[in-house]
């Protein structure tokens, strides 16, 4: 058991659990666009510590939980940590770029971190299968693009306060920095490289056709 990953899902979940029970609280470290760009640049890093609901919370801590140890397990704990939050801080990076101009956006989540956490564990072991619900098998990198599908569809909905557009500056982060840190793997995992990009070319193609 590795005491960072423990670390960072008890700061997950007992920042989630404040903001819960303290709305003042919620509002004054959840991303907004109004207040980042007035200066509170902070933001940025607390709201990925924050979450809209238990649901929610879980869902992330649970995907963190199984997918973490194979990054730790190849890459080490240094490179995990820098892999955590610098898909953390790209997802918030992306969010600003394509909402900088509505001042009243505002999104939480570790999703961005946890989906660079994500890209990254399937990257370094494609042959990875999950069990949703705990019966039915799904190839691990399937579901990452299906994840990052649906937060194209959350982004075009707009009817959470779930940072959908994070996820895709976290799997952009989690990609970058896995393929900076292990380049080989862009020959022995081809197929899958490729694969894990289809999601990102899909959006960049989206917001520049308008479709955003």
């Amino acid at each position: 058991m590795n005491t960072i990953l423990v670390g960072i899902i008890i700061a997950n979940v007992l920042f989630s659990y404040k903001g819960f029970n303290d709305y003042a609280f919620f509002r004054k470290y959840e991303f907004h666009v109004g207040s980042i760009r007035a200066g509170e640049q902070i933001r940025m890093l607390t709201s990925g510590f924050l979450h809209v609901d238990i649901m929610h919370l879980v869902f992330n801590m649970f995907t963190l939980w199984c997918f973490a140890p194979v990054v730790i397990q190849w890459l080490g704990t240094i490179s995990f940590i820098l892999i955590y939050f610098g898909s953390l801080i790209f997802g918030s990076l992306l969010t600003m770029l394509f909402h900088k101009n509505d001042y009243n956006y505002r999104a939480v989540g570790a999703s961005g971190a946890v989906t660079g956490v994500l890209y990254s564990a399937i990257l370094l072991e494609p042959n990875m299968t999950l069990g949703i619900y705990g019966i039915i098998p799904i190839p691990a990198y399937l579901f990452g693009i299906l994840y990052l599908l649906y937060s194209i569809y959350g982004m075009k909905a707009k009817n959470d306060n779930i940072g959908h557009t994070a996820h895709f500056g976290g799997a952009i982060g989690g990609y970058l920095i896995t393929l900076i840190k292990e380049p080989s793997l862009i020959v022995d995992h081809t197929l899958m490289t490729i694969l894990l990009a289809i999601p990102i070319i899909i959006l960049f193609g989206m917001a520049k056709l308008g479709k955003l």
